[in-house]
């Protein structure tokens, strides 16, 4: 279903989609459901012999992750995507990523732009399939930004990476990647994805896994939109000061650096210039001196409290409180944050902020702006340990001219039911992310 942005007037408005119809059933584990299409896709893939993707490359490859994970068992993707077009794909993409800033600005929208703000996705394919349908493919005209957390807790991370990688590719000043906290080598040795690729490439699977922890180092970590939208995984991030040495020839020289407090010894927001001298590279803590900042970008949580403090809750990042989104705001002359990071799962935990049940909260309202949380994986998690289910509806947002600074929200119900797949982790007891993380096998795990 397609919707005119245009139509809407008000300054924040939502647009309520219809259910996803889908005729597929569970199947019992380990039996492959039927196929409900009437045409295959071509596979398996081929890298272009000019190295130059199309869009009826992508649409095929969109198209053949689509089928075979309804056709097909897991061990057999490398029939569709065979490494050695996995390899050109990710080095291709890795490319790209690599070479974009820290904060990525989005400044070439015109008049009949439109920009798609996309949350967590977490491994569900059939949603982000809906999902690019509902709201128009990427084009020249229609930009999106993808707020991270591809992979984990679905069943689906690889092949749903890939294929926004390939449209990332396709389209690389249209559509942006964005790093989330799940884009990790910890994250993804608890949370499946490293285990869903090792089962589904076998021997190849190391190979493939280390190929993608590679990718997600060159991802970006935040945007700033029509020079008023900043857009970050989990939120803002606190300054730090690095006191002035004298140049050394020697090799790997540490630098001291330490976190910056004001006159009553709190936190202080980082600016956009510490943003940019931040290492990106650096997937897992330890996170010290200027590396702080990536952690906080990438795993830090709004507050209905004012002031800047360490997020003991899961241990690791910053709360903020609507003081510091006004400052920030203010400082920077932005009119709106949008920030991803909390499920369902998270906000059942956190009373005095807003639900996720319609995919996306309000959470700041200050003079300068609005901070918002954005999650686009409708009922979500895939593999729940409960009988009762979220049931929560996914969202996205739609930024149009002139400002840009206006959300449209289209909320979304799941493509329902999933093709049947098995959990690549152990969903009944793993820590929650949003729970205080075990640092120190954080550490170990790098």
């Amino acid at each position: 279903m397609q919707f005119d942005a245009e139509s809407s007037a008000t300054t924040s408005s939502t647009i309520t989609t219809s259910s996803p119809s889908s005729n597929n059933s569970p199947l019992p584990d380990n039996q492959s459901p039927p196929s409900n299409q009437t045409s295959t896709p071509q596979f398996p893939i081929q890298w272009p012999e000019d190295g130059t993707l199309t869009l009826e490359w992508v649409l095929n490859l969109m198209s053949a992750f689509d089928w075979s994970s309804r056709n097909l068992r897991p061990t057999e993707l490398p029939s569709i995507l065979p490494v050695q077009a996995f390899d050109k794909l990710i080095l291709r993409g890795s490319k790209i990523l690599h070479k974009e800033p820290n904060c990525v600005k989005i400044d070439d929208v015109s008049s009949d732009s439109r920009v798609i703000v996309v949350g967590d996705v977490h491994g569900q394919l059939h949603d982000v399939l809906f999902l690019l349908n509902d709201a128009g493919l990427p084009s020249d005209n229609r930009f999106f930004v993808f707020n991270g957390d591809y992979v984990d807790r679905g069943a689906w991370g690889l092949e749903t990476f890939l294929l926004l990688l390939a449209w990332k590719i396709l389209l690389p000043n249209r559509v942006f990647l964005l790093r989330g906290n799940h884009e990790s080598k910890y994250c993804t040795s608890v949370y499946g994805f490293e285990t869903e690729v090792m089962t589904k490439y076998g021997g190849q699977g190391k190979h493939v896994y280390r190929k993608c922890l590679g990718c997600f180092e060159g991802l970006p970590l935040t945007t700033v939109i029509a020079g008023r939208v900043y857009t970050a995984h989990g939120g803002l991030f606190r300054s730090v000061a690095a006191p002035p040495s004298k140049r050394s020839k020697k090799k790997n020289r540490k630098i001291s650096v330490s976190t910056e407090e004001n006159a009553d010894g709190k936190l202080v927001l980082g600016s956009f210039e510490e943003l940019s001298k931040a290492r990106r590279s650096v997937l897992d803590p330890p996170w010290e001196g200027s590396n702080m900042i990536p952690g906080d970008v990438l795993w830090s949580d709004p507050s209905i409290t004012p002031g800047l403090s360490p997020n003991t809750e899961r241990g690791i990042g910053l709360l903020w409180g609507p003081d510091c989104t006004e400052n920030f705001l203010k400082k920077f002359n932005l009119k709106l944050i949008i920030r991803s990071h909390e499920g369902p799962d998270a906000r059942e935990k956190r009373s005095t902020l807003g639900g996720m049940d319609q995919g996306y909260t309000i959470d700041h309202v200050v003079e300068s702006g609005k901070l918002i949380t954005l999650f686009s994986a409708p009922d979500y998690p895939q593999f729940q340990a409960t009988e009762e289910r979220y049931k929560n509806r996914g969202a996205y947002i739609v930024l149009q001219p002139p400002n840009f600074d206006t959300p449209i929200f289209h909320s979304f119900d799941a493509v329902l039911p999933r093709p049947k797949a098995n959990p690549y982790y152990n969903f009944e007891e793993v820590i929650d992310s949003d729970e205080e993380l075990d640092l120190a096998s954080m550490v170990t795990a790098t």
